[in-house]
């Protein structure tokens, strides 16, 4: 019984930690998918520029994710028939969340190019494929 008991503890304790890692994997292939259907749907003329980061190191990915949400927050649509498609994908990016390695950065939103919403968005997946990698 007592051993019984071990290998269901054992057992319980290996699905719990193998569960983790598909969970973010899902996540961030859904965020690619996501941004992916945002990109038709944005204004990319007579726009402001946002500022873009690309190749942020590892201590920096935190920053990275937080300036492009906010950079999320000042995308438009491109016209009014793609509006709702538009307010749903946004609305998902705005949400994601990506938890704090605790390491300090020394970059700032502000540090970096600032780039059209369509160039903005393909640094962001390539964020998200980064991601999927590590």
């Amino acid at each position: 019984m007592e051993r019984m008991i071990i290998f269901c503890m054992l057992f319980f304790c290996s699905s719990m930690a193998l569960t983790a890692a598909p969970y973010r994997i899902v996540k961030y292939k859904q965020l690619l998918k996501t941004i992916r259907q945002l990109e038709p749907t944005v204004k990319d003329k007579d726009v402001e520029l946002l500022h873009t980061p690309e190749n942020p190191v590892d201590e920096c990915l935190f920053t990275a994710v937080t300036c492009f949400q906010r950079g999320i927050l000042k995308l438009q649509p491109a016209n009014s028939q793609v509006n709702s498609t538009f307010t749903q994908t946004t609305k998902v990016l705005k949400s994601f969340t990506f938890s704090n390695p605790g390491k300090q950065c020394e970059s700032s939103c502000e540090s970096y190019e600032k780039k059209k919403p369509k160039e903005f968005l393909k640094s962001f997946a390539k964020l998200i494929k980064k991601l999927l990698k590590d």
